[in-house]
């Protein structure tokens, strides 16, 4: 396998999955799979298609070294089922929704962000949009835990071999 495509999803598609977005393509990058991790992010709602993500979204992703302000926010779509190796949802709501809108036989898989997660296995990542700054500092704490165990699975699929050497289970 050379390429991973992930779209994370949330609700309106400028708070929560931008996060995700943003912060699995900084760390991959980081890791030296730029190329071979795609990650996009999409709303289950047209509420917010071609903004950018919220104000405080980007404003607390940038105090921790991320810039997601070329992002622009778009709906999930069929095709994107065909798509992307991996649809990861922010919660539970999300998840129903994509397996509803998802034809049949198509290849993504389709999970919750934090099915990855160690310390946040099986919950939600909260909606921080009616909220303070707390929430958006809980949603990147979340993502960026969740994130670095996607990008471990992510790895091992692009060069099981090698990541199985260098982290031996």
């Amino acid at each position: 396998m050379d390429k991973v495509a992930v779209l994370v999803v949330c609700t309106g598609n400028i708070c929560r999955s931008p996060t995700g977005e943003g912060v699995l393509r900084h760390l991959a990058r980081e890791r030296g799979l730029a190329g071979r991790v795609v990650v996009r992010s999409a709303g289950t709602h047209d509420y917010h298609v071609g903004e950018c993500p919220d104000s405080r979204t980007l404003e607390h992703a940038s105090r921790r070294g991320y810039d997601l302000s070329a992002q622009r926010a778009m709906q999930v779509s069929r095709k994107h089922f065909d798509e992307y190796d991996y649809i990861l949802a922010m919660d539970r709501g999300h998840l129903r929704q994509l397996r509803a809108l998802a034809p049949a036989g198509s290849r993504a898989r389709l999970g919750m962000f934090l099915d990855a997660s160690a310390r946040w296995k099986g919950e939600d990542i909260p909606d921080p949009y009616y909220g303070g700054a707390e929430g958006f500092e809980q949603v990147l704490d979340m993502v960026e835990e969740a994130a670095h165990r996607w990008l471990d699975i992510i790895q091992a699929e692009l060069d099981p071999a090698r990541f199985q050497l260098r982290n031996p289970r």
